[in-house]
């Protein structure tokens, strides 16, 4: 669903603080300060698409800030990715700094303290991403954020212009081809992200970081096969499956669970998309690796709640 929110109709002296009203609502709890006094305007234009929600935002020169006591009373976590349209800002977060000019990004994730600068108008598409699913993909953002992703780079040039194109469409889509689109960007975001760590050779902890990555793009492309094992997977990456087992425990799970809930997620996703409803449960069961249904219809409720067939039937 399209929502514009504008504060050009507020009297000048609330606009600051129907802005910080509406920052909030859209993103997450935030302090805004500025020094354009009567001046100052503000608008933001934002659609869903899957679980990504995209914003167009213009406003007057301000300083933003994500504070300790603000973080205590967040109801959900999110990774936020902010491509510049025009003017410039900075993003400082994890003890970096960055600047967003047109036609770069940068990153900054709401579970941490992290301050927003703006000295003129500007102009951003700013994406909002489930911080978990982002996790899920590249295993930590603490040495990502507050990081200048540029155009000079081809892969970021791409991800970029991707990112933008998802934004600009993301209304005029089904929900079917939204959750496949905002996966799409999440995976290409993520490719991204370990390029960049590999590439700046940050340590240890960033190297493990990006095998990790590795390790769970190479499970994503191969859900389907329902014999997969670790060894295999260690095998294809050149790595011992020990160290693969290592780098899924310090990431919180292990390779048959982070198999299982990527196998019930794309599950989960089908039995909810009109262009696959023709397909039997059975089928669809298949297709994403499980061998057994009895086993499928049991993990899929301790999962989400309702079996197969109810969920199916509730999405429809």
């Amino acid at each position: 669903m399209f929502t514009r929110l504008d504060t050009a109709d507020a009297p000048a002296a609330r606009r600051l603080s129907l802005w910080q009203d509406i920052v909030c609502d859209v993103f997450v709890e935030l302090d805004c300060r500025s020094d354009a006094g009567d001046s100052f305007r503000g608008a933001i234009a934002s659609t869903g698409l899957g679980p990504l929600q995209c914003s167009d935002v213009t406003s007057s020169c301000q300083r933003v800030f994500r504070t300790p006591a603000r973080i205590r009373r967040a109801r959900d976590e999110r990774v936020l990715v902010a491509l510049g349209v025009s003017g410039a800002g900075q993003v400082i977060q994890d003890g970096r700094e960055a600047v967003i000019a047109p036609g770069q990004f940068a990153l900054y994730d709401t579970t941490r303290p992290y301050e927003l600068r703006f000295e003129a108008d500007f102009v951003q598409t700013v994406i909002q991403l489930p911080r978990a699913e982002v996790l899920r993909r590249i295993g930590a953002t603490e040495r990502l954020t507050a990081t200048t992703f540029a155009v000079d780079r081809p892969l970021e040039r791409l991800t970029a212009d991707f990112l933008r194109g998802c934004a600009r469409t993301a209304g005029a889509l089904g929900t079917d081809a939204a959750d496949r689109l905002s996966g799409q960007a999440l995976d290409l975001l993520a490719t991204t992200l370990a390029e960049r760590v590999e590439a700046a050779s940050f340590g240890s902890t960033s190297h493990r970081a990006a095998t990790l990555f590795r390790v769970k793009a190479h499970i994503e492309a191969r859900l389907g096969d329902g014999d997969l094992t670790i060894g295999q997977v260690a095998a294809g990456l050149g790595l011992s499956p020990r160290y693969v087992n290592d780098l899924l425990t310090d990431d919180g799970t292990s390779f048959r669970r982070h198999l299982l809930v990527r196998r019930l997620e794309h599950c989960r996703r089908a039995l909810a998309a009109p262009a696959q409803a023709h397909l039997q449960i059975g089928e669809i069961a298949y297709q994403w690796g499980f061998n057994d249904l009895a086993h499928f219809s049991r993990a899929f409720k301790e999962r989400f709640g309702l079996s197969p067939r109810a969920w199916r039937a509730v999405r429809r």
